[in-house]
């Protein structure tokens, strides 16, 4: 490595600033852009010629800069012509941790493993994914068996591990066909998969009553079992399950089981293949869809017929009346700075972006389906200041990303020489 990119390293690498405008105990910060995406589910998606008012690392206000006044002392960063973006999320990573991945197949189901102790702060494929605009990421482990364990939500802007937590457990990681039997071959292939999977989510939701019961004073105190703890977030209703689930057959199995039978808030996490055709059951229940890293489906007779032809898969689910879609890379299967090329993807292939779907899609979908949408996700007042700037739709190849804010910090600036390598 020569001298320019050890320096470039260290730069990278250097704690941002300690009362930063717009942090938590620095002066206030005011970004005036030609094109500020808003990004609210319901409403008004974009506003024109607008002024962001951040403090204390939250949105203060947002409104046409002509009728917002700038409060004394605050630092003006007039953009020009660039746009701000809520920071993109992504639901479904493995490259936030040390291992890429994570599996421990020693058991069918293992809802004990915790990815939060491989994060590493600042590794080099959270490096591009900031200067890509991905703000937040739900990091998982790997599909080796039925019931992988607990993913964790990370931002990948600052040093520490505390400053990067969102929410630990992040979710309860699911995985039905397919990669469990692949990882394993002397598994019983699929013939215990189902019975595996209900039989740990019985056990599991009986263990968090227990103790709900024990802490509403009706039952003695349970003997905690580090297996099930997971439970007691997922009863409280304060986490998801995100399931790797593909195949019309086994997405069904998905919306029944979790959702219906167990009552858990679950997701689509892939949804690939021929998994469309269970997307109106899906939106009936209200399980969302995060799609990816596959954003087409080719003919693949006899399993999936597509009439010859080749199926945007977020445009399939869309067809179909699901109004929650968004989307994923599975990062490194797809390079996690290149969440808004997935976007682009589903849009080439056919996927309705005529209400700025693919951005909201990257933004406040994934938010609502991680239960967010409170703190991230969209440019309102009271939110965390997680914004990216870029020099256009940030779902357009063409554009790039110029700058990066988490919760007030200036994290990336492409002009300071902080591109990577």
């Amino acid at each position: 490595m020569n001298l320019h990119r050890v320096l470039f390293a260290l730069l990278l690498l250097a704690p941002a600033a300690a009362n930063a405008p717009g942090t938590e105990g620095g002066t206030g910060l005011a970004l005036l852009t030609r094109k500020a995406l808003i990004s609210t589910y319901e409403g008004r998606g974009v506003l024109d010629n607008a002024a962001i008012l951040i403090k204390d690392g939250h949105i203060e206000a947002v409104g046409p800069a002509a009728e917002l006044e700038l409060p004394e002392g605050y630092q003006l960063i007039d953009l020009g012509e660039l746009w701000v973006t809520p920071g993109l999320i992504d639901l479904h990573d493995h490259s936030a941790g040390n291992l890429m991945d994570l599996n421990d197949s020693v058991y069918l189901t293992n809802p004990g493993l915790r990815a939060a102790p491989t994060i590493t702060p600042g590794n080099m494929a959270m490096r591009r994914a900031r200067a890509g605009g991905v703000t937040s990421v739900l990091c998982i482990p790997g599909s080796g068996s039925n019931i992988s364990g607990w993913g964790i939500l990370v931002r990948g802007g600052f040093d520490t591990f505390e400053e990067n937590l969102i929410r630990n457990p992040g979710s309860l990681k699911l995985a039905q066909a397919g990669n469990p039997e692949r990882a394993a071959p002397w598994y019983p292939r699929r013939t215990f998969m189902n019975w595996n999977t209900r039989n740990t989510l019985r056990r599991g939701k009986a263990y968090a009553k227990r103790w709900e019961a024990h802490e509403q004073g009706r039952g003695p105190k349970p003997e905690r079992d580090l297996q099930f703890d997971i439970f007691r977030d997922l009863l409280e209703d304060s986490i998801q399950v995100s399931v790797h689930t593909q195949i019309y057959q086994v997405v069904n199995m998905t919306i029944g089981m979790v959702a219906e039978e167990f009552g858990f808030s679950v997701y689509i996490d892939h949804g690939t293949f021929d998994g469309f055709r269970a997307a109106a059951r899906a939106a009936e229940v209200g399980v969302g869809a995060i799609l990816g890293p596959r954003a087409v489906q080719a003919p693949m007779p006899p399993m999936v017929d597509t009439d010859g032809k080749i199926l945007g898969v977020a445009a399939e689910y869309q067809g179909r009346g699901h109004r929650y879609v968004g989307f994923n890379t599975d990062a490194p299967v797809v390079p996690q700075e290149e969440l808004t090329l997935q976007a682009a993807m589903g849009v080439r292939y056919g996927f309705d972006n005529s209400r700025m779907g693919a951005v909201r899609g990257l933004t406040i979908v994934p938010a609502l389906t991680a239960g967010l949408d409170g703190a991230i996700g969209s440019i309102e007042p009271g939110k965390e200041a997680d914004l990216i700037v870029t020099t256009g739709d940030p779902v357009d190849p063409r554009s790039s990303v110029e700058m990066v804010f988490q919760r007030g910090h200036k994290v990336y600036d492409a002009k300071e020489g902080k591109r990577l390598w």
